[in-house]
């Protein structure tokens, strides 16, 4: 079969781009890769999944065509190309290029009609063509042979349209009535006027009357009051909007179909693009295996012969990064006690060492000690192995307890958070002044990835060697570090040190230059260590808890599918999100005006079914049911498998160069997913309990941390007296808004009050609230209106951090941290609007990880210091865990409150409230 694939650049290549707006991709160079890495990608699903004999992909060009210059406010309504996709294009037009696949394009003519017109030529010589995009004008072009292909969309598949599902899909009963129902109607996306009040229901029932624009416009006559007068003023847009949306077929283009035939790919080219790109696994899908390489460069020698020779003439580079074969090195192995004494003391002769440790696995409570590495001078490092018995692997470790131990020698290190609680488990408790290169990235560069292969192509252009090398990708055959050769793991193992030790003499400087030493040096080194203890101590679970409320909870989801069963009047998988949207709107017509996602099924997520929840009762059972799916699959049935068999508890890991705004998060589990907002998620809180009797849990919990901040930031007054005197801060709000006293402020205008005093923090505009609230937009306008003008410092505070970010390229939290808006100055109003918002959230959100973070680091030196049992366990957003001794409760609770309040100092006074109980729910 002849399979030609037409792709419409411009709208995959927009696609891919806001599908990354949340968290797009940045690589080393500060370049914004989310667009050129999504074409990408979809190219090569369509290469790889439909396999087509044929393809080209169309581009519009700058020159004006036909229907700009008979409507001059054709698409005038777009905005500007984001800079990011401007600048993107060049580099997929070259990626298509090394595919060797034609760019189709032709001044005068849009994609849409140089795809048009080719589709035509191609099924008269029998080819079936698959239209690639999401343009609904598209489907006028339908045929017997001709068909939509809608690009896949969050893991659903993509979506195929014949003439059947296109007359289906706007209820029409010829393909061609597309274009005269966006005559009738207008396509906003293409400022296509339509008539002025014809939506999309009174154009489909006008065409069943009339069949097309001109049959419309003819019998007018037939029509009656509003919609008659709005036809015959609206006459001369109709048949303009038509027009308009008639795409072109004829248009002076070839189909050669021998130029469009899919040919191997320019394997050169394309790792050439790729390597500039930074994209390694885009690289290894297309091209199927690593570059080859000459042996590793490489000297052996006595432990005190560190001369590596470093003007060596390098091998051939096989790549624009230098490669372990291509610089010179020395690396040792230091496999014998000798050689390990040898060594001791060269590292105890030091001021500064890199370290770094190979393990059996990424969880350093559970996994086994390999080896470990040094290194203190570039170019140069050694690898120690480990026994896989522990007592073997404890007398080795501990040969080094007086270097890990010292604290006038200075320790480098890539994530040394793990490393430290690795040594932990082998009784070294590391000191000494501290550089995490990792730490030294995040402060740098909030927003890029800070993995050593990262920072090493960032800052010296070289790729170290990737672990899969050494132990196959993540499949059931990837091998433990345990079995790799020696001579292998030595060379891998003594590079990680070398290049960290490399790195840092790079990054200290650029704090110092940034002004983010003293945050770095002062706030997350010092919290590394707090939190390695928080990891090892980990927390006590209650397993007989968690299987009686498991039964509760399949009882009750046993309850809830009969209830959705028979208020549906039939059975169906209600975790089928089809058959769920087909029960709820073709069965039940719940919503007659029920939107359809990209794949021709029903949009039945939260956000929809909530809107729904008064429409009929099936729809809140549906949502009680997935709630308590939800719950038992992802906590009840899951935390149990946690437990840490060394210890019998659970040991969260804290990730702290993950949130760009500076919060900690945390995994396995997921501290910050925890439902609390229900009953029944709250129930899960029950499940972490104080370790025995003798025990109990405290909760300590900073109370309303954002709008105290804010407070701060903008230096209202009004907020800050409140605050002062204990007034009820969205009472407050609200008795200023509607304008009433206190005592007469009500439930729903507190309610209305609160979620403004929230939503202003994220930018919210009128739409979201009255969205939130369920208010008409114009009350919700009014509302934000009403705040301003009770809050004007708050309004200047907002506009002031937007001005900062757009003269500086940055906003800062309260000590310094740094979040880049690279997008502040765009000329996309989507985008600059999306880094606005960040302008004026990320000092707010990035304050308040400062100040928990600054209270956890006194909290632990003033426990240490009083020598104090109690434990700091859990951090969640802007609360504190702890597991203390029933007889020291009122002794920590002073503590703890004064580092909480007094961690910065502010104007406006920080409440902190604390609670006790055997179980998280209980203390909180």
């Amino acid at each position: 079969m002849k399979k030609l694939f037409l792709l419409d650049a411009f709208a995959l290549i927009y696609r891919a781009y806001f599908a990354f707006s949340k968290n797009p991709r940045i690589n080393s160079k500060g370049m914004n890769t989310s667009a050129i890495f999504g074409f990408t990608n979809t190219l090569l699903d369509i290469l790889n999944n439909e396999k087509p004999t044929h393809l080209g992909v169309a581009f519009d060009t700058s020159a004006p065509t036909a229907r700009h210059i008979d409507y001059v406010e054709y698409k005038a309504q777009r905005q500007e190309v984001p800079e990011d996709i401007r600048l993107s294009i060049p580099y997929i037009k070259d990626i298509i290029r090394a595919f060797n696949i034609p760019i189709l394009e032709m001044d005068g003519y849009e994609a849409d009609d140089v795809i048009g017109t080719i589709a035509r030529k191609a099924e008269q010589q029998d080819f079936n063509v698959f239209m690639m995009t999401p343009d609904k004008d598209m489907c006028q072009l339908v045929t017997e042979k001709v068909f939509m292909y809608k690009p896949a969309k969050f893991g659903a598949p993509a979506e195929v349209m014949g003439i059947d599902a296109v007359l289906e899909k706007y209820d029409i009963k010829r393909v061609d009535q597309v274009i005269d129902l966006l005559g009738l109607m207008g396509d906003a996306v293409d400022n296509i006027p339509g008539i002025r009040g014809v939506g999309e229901k009174t154009a489909k029932d006008l065409l069943k009357q009339f069949d097309t624009v001109e049959g419309v416009l003819a019998n007018t006559d037939k029509l009656k009051g509003a919609l008659q007068k709005k036809v015959i003023e609206g006459a001369d847009n109709a048949r303009l909007s038509k027009q308009l949306a008639t795409i072109i077929i004829d248009a002076p283009i070839d189909f050669d179909h021998m130029h469009l035939e899919v040919a191997p790919v320019n394997r050169e080219k394309i790792q050439s693009i790729f390597a500039e790109l930074e994209f390694k696994q885009l690289t290894k899908r297309v091209l199927g295996e690593e570059p080859t390489t000459a042996a590793p460069i490489s000297k052996q020698g006595s432990l005190f012969d560190a001369d590596t020779d470093a003007t060596a003439e390098p091998a051939t580079i096989v790549s624009n990064k230098k490669t372990i074969n291509d610089v010179a090195h020395t690396y040792f192995l230091c496999d014998t006690e000798a050689k390990q004494k040898e060594l001791l003391t060269l590292l105890m002769k030091q001021t500064e060492v890199c370290f770094d440790t190979e393990t059996t696995g990424i969880d350093a409570n559970s996994a086994e000690l390999v080896g470990m590495s040094f290194s203190f001078e570039p170019y140069t490092g050694y690898y120690i192995p480990v026994s896989a018995t522990y007592d073997d692997a404890l007398a080795t470790v501990n040969l080094f307890k007086p270097f890990f131990e010292n604290t006038s020698i200075a320790k480098v290190g890539q994530n040394m958070k793990y490393d430290i609680l690795m040594l932990r488990w082998y009784d070294i408790v590391v000191q000494g002044e501290m550089f995490d290169t990792m730490l030294a990235h995040y402060l740098l560069e909030p927003d890029q990835r800070h993995n050593m292969t990262v920072l090493c192509e960032t800052y010296l252009n070289y790729l170290p060697v990737p672990i899969e090398n050494l132990i196959g990708e993540k499949k059931a055959s990837q091998i433990s570090m345990r079995n790799v050769a020696l001579e292998q793991i030595t060379e891998y193992a003594a590079e990680d040190a070398d290049v960290t030790l490399q790195l840092k003499h790079i990054l200290l400087p650029l704090l110092h230059e940034n002004n983010l030493y003293k945050l770095f040096s002062e706030v997350e080194i010092p919290l590394m260590n707090v939190l390695v203890a928080m990891e090892m101590e980990g927390v006590a679970i209650d397993a007989s808890f968690l299987n009686e409320y498991a039964l509760v909870l399949q009882k009750e989801i046993e309850v809830s599918e009969k209830d959705i069963y028979e208020a549906c009047g039939l059975t169906f998988n209600i975790a089928s999100p089809r058959q769920l949207g087909e029960v709820l709107f073709d069965h039940l017509k719940i919503d007659p005006k029920a939107k359809k996602t990209k794949t021709g099924q029903y949009a039945t997520g939260e956000d929809v079914l909530s809107k729904l929840a008064d429409k009929h009762p099936a729809v809140n059972k549906v949502l009680e049911f997935r709630e308590l799916v939800k719950l038992k699959n992802t906590y009840i049935d899951t935390l149990p498998t946690m437990v840490n068999k060394r210890t019998l508890r659970v040991h969260t890991s804290f990730a702290q160069a993950v949130a760009a705004t500076g919060r900690l998060s945390s995994n396995n589990p997921n501290l910050q997913n925890i439902p609390i907002r229900t009953e029944r998620g709250k129930e899960i809180r029950k499940a972490f309990i104080a370790r025995n009797d003798k025990y109990t849990l405290m909760s300590a919990d900073y109370s309303q941390i954002e709008l105290r901040i804010i407070a701060e930031f903008s230096k209202d007054e009004s907020m800050i007296d409140a605050f002062k005197n204990g007034i009820d801060i969205h009472a407050s709000t609200a008795s200023k808004v509607y304008n009433v006293a206190l005592a007469d402020v009500t439930g729903d205008m507190r309610r209305n009050a609160k979620m403004v005093n929230f939503g202003i923090i994220y930018g919210i505009s009128a739409f979201g609230l009255s969205q939130r609230l369920n208010i008409p937009r114009g009350e919700a306008k009014e509302i934000i209106d009403n705040y301003f003008a009770q809050y004007p410092t708050i309004k200047a505070y907002m506009d002031g951090s937007i001005q900062q970010a757009r003269e500086k390229g940055y906003v800062e939290t309260i000590l310094g941290r740094k979040r880049y808006l690279r997008d502040i100055n765009s000329a996309n109003a989507v985008v600059r609007g999306f880094a606005e918002r960040n302008a004026i959230n990320a000092p707010i959100q990035g304050s308040a990880a400062d100040l928990i973070k600054v209270a956890m680091i006194n909290i632990y030196n003033e426990f240490r210091a009083a020598k104090f049992n109690t434990k700091m366990t859990l951090q969640v957003h802007d609360e504190l865990v702890f597991d203390v001794p029933l007889d020291e409760v009122e002794i920590v609770k002073p503590v703890i409150r004064k580092c909480m309040r007094e961690a910065i100092k502010m104007t406006v006074p920080l409440e902190v409230e604390i609670g006790v109980g055997h179980n998280w729910l209980e203390a909180h």
